[in-house]
């Protein structure tokens, strides 16, 4: 569970051993997992089938407690777990049951939710379980990898490359910075926005970020743009923090090619962006009505009175203010579905900020937008999408 440069690494070794490896990461390039003999799956079909489940993803609001009793409901009867990643990747307490009742055979902890966890955490007297203090780079080989990997920064800054470690960005004009603050963090929002809506195994490859501007080139600046999209496509699936100078290394990292393109307009050179446009292209997504006529995830913001709005979701203008989560929903156009899903939020004591609607036309397809100031329990969320006229229905935290 977990791709990158440590799951990649046990993978290498499991292979060695004769496995046959899976992983789940939504989020890695296929051809780089591929290339070692790798299949990349969904959650559930890795758990279903996995002997072994060796854990290396990040502790994120998708992630936390992500094995949890439901989860451990559908892995084989004597699984084995192994989680050098984040304590809290594991419900603990659905875990210590899954080991009573035979679900996990055995399982290895290097990290708990509470460091250091108390003494009579029961995981650690279990007769199924070896623990380890949480290692990390407390290791000779540790310690000797971390001062080569410094010094190989420090030889590739000295010959011209792009270092991802770097401390001192580039400088950007104060008053650039002060014009663009609005439009950063709408290019931050977008970014979060559209992983959420990315599904299936085949990862984030290609990215486009359109500005519609009637600046020239020369009179727009987007590197700080550029690097908070970046920010918002990765650090909300990753515990990478993302600036100015490591964006591009760390996108290249992940396979992720990210283009910008600037498209004219007629507005006035007062304001420095009409809009921002970001597609991924080759992706699945979560929400079939954020698909374009290319079939790319496609999504628009613009900034009002200082205040960043997502502005089109797909083929559908939207009038969303990006501050708190939303709950979007594809609909058939028809009297009393506003009244219905307020109804639901309302006995789900879930409060909503605002509501709006984008539709194709009179009763036919709708986008409605629900602003909520709390995530809804599934429970409600289930509701709202079995409604009849409901089509679909995704949960966005912004």
């Amino acid at each position: 569970m977990g791709f990158g440069k440590v799951g990649s690494e046990v993978a290498r070794r499991a292979k060695g051993l004769g496995m046959h490896v899976v992983s789940h990461d939504p989020y890695a390039p296929v051809d780089r997992a591929h290339a070692i003999g790798v299949e990349l799956v969904s959650f559930e079909d890795a758990i279903a089938q996995a002997d072994f489940i060796s854990l290396h993803m990040p502790l994120t609001q998708a992630t936390a407690k992500i094995f949890n009793t439901e989860t451990f409901a559908k892995v084989k009867k004597g699984v084995r777990i192994i989680n050098v990643a984040r304590g809290g990747v594991i419900d603990e307490e659905a875990l210590l049951k899954a080991l009573d009742t035979g679900v996990v055979a055995q399982a290895a902890l290097d990290v708990f939710t509470e460091e250091p966890p108390e003494q009579d955490n029961k995981l650690i007297a279990h007769e199924n379980v070896i623990v380890t203090p949480h290692l990390g780079a407390s290791t000779a080989e540790a310690q000797e990898g971390v001062a080569v990997e410094i010094a190989e920064a420090v030889l590739g800054a000295l010959q011209g490359e792009l270092s991802g470690t770097a401390v001192n960005a580039p400088t950007v004009p104060r008053e650039v910075i002060a014009e663009l603050a609005p439009y950063v963090s709408l290019a931050e929002k977008l970014g979060k926005l559209a992983i959420q809506l990315v599904g299936g195994v085949s990862g984030v490859k290609n990215v486009k970020l359109s500005y519609l501007s009637a600046r020239s080139q020369e009179e727009l600046d987007t590197r700080l743009l550029r690097a908070m999209l970046i920010k918002g496509l990765i650090e909300p699936i990753s515990n990478a923090y993302i600036n100015l100078v490591n964006a591009d290394h760390i996108a290249k990292q992940r396979g992720m090619k990210v283009v910008e393109e600037r498209r004219p307009s007629d507005g006035t050179l007062e304001v420095p962006l009409e809009a921002m446009e970001v597609k991924i292209a080759y992706a699945e997504s979560k929400f079939a009505s954020a698909l374009s006529d290319t079939g790319e995830i496609t999504l628009e913001g613009k900034v009002k009175d200082g205040t960043p709005y997502l502005s089109r979701v797909g083929n559908f203008d939207v009038d969303i203010s990006l501050d708190g989560s939303v709950i979007l929903s594809r609909q058939v156009d028809q009297p009393g579905m506003i009244g219905k899903v307020g109804s639901i939020l309302g006995e789900g004591n879930v409060n909503i900020s605002f509501m709006t609607v984008g539709r194709t036309g009179p009763r036919k397809k709708a986008v409605v937008a629900i602003g909520v100031d709390e995530e809804p329990p599934q429970g409600v969320l289930r509701k709202i999408g079995n409604l009849p006229a409901v089509e679909e229905l995704v949960f966005l935290k912004v």
